[in-house]
């Protein structure tokens, strides 16, 4: 498939249409995961985001892409469903910050686990020069996709 870009022909090769399948897939999944855990792709991605390092609620708001008052909805529930808990930040203890409980970290995990199994096996498979390869290609689709709808803080939402 030919489609014009800026000025010059695009071809979706292979690898970019598998690029799209996983693209896809990885959408796919927060929605099955969200029905069979209850719990919305907003909610999902907050649980991502905590299981990767603990933040706070203004940091949360702006990864989301939501206000600061839409993201403390968010902390509420998942809190009151034990998953995250709120915490004075160790650098400044007038701030509050984020961390996944346990009871959290099982709810993601539970759930995804064969998938990062499946890719840590799917990761070791390739020679080392290859991951390099591989690395440097995912990199530059990131950036790419990020290029369309940069990461960027919302008005209003302060700075965590």
């Amino acid at each position: 498939m030919t489609q014009p870009t800026a000025g010059r022909a695009w071809h979706e090769s292979p690898t970019l249409q598998v690029l799209r399948d996983v693209m896809r897939a990885a959408v796919d999944v927060r929605h099955r995961v969200g029905r069979s855990t209850r719990l919305s792709e907003v909610e999902l991605a907050t649980l991502e985001e905590l299981s990767r390092h603990a933040i706070g609620p203004a940091a949360l708001a702006r990864h989301l892409s939501v206000s600061t008052a839409a993201a403390t909805g968010i902390v509420d529930r998942l809190s009151s469903r034990g998953h995250v808990e709120r915490e004075p930040d160790p650098d400044d203890r007038r701030r509050t910050r984020l961390r996944l409980t346990s009871s959290g970290s099982t709810e993601v995990r539970g759930h995804l686990q064969p998938m990062f199994g499946r890719l840590a096996e799917l990761d070791a498979s390739f020679a080392p020069e290859e991951l390099v390869v591989v690395e440097r290609y995912l990199r530059g689709a990131l950036a790419a996709i990020e290029s369309v709808a940069p990461a960027a803080s919302e008005p209003g939402q302060g700075s965590a």
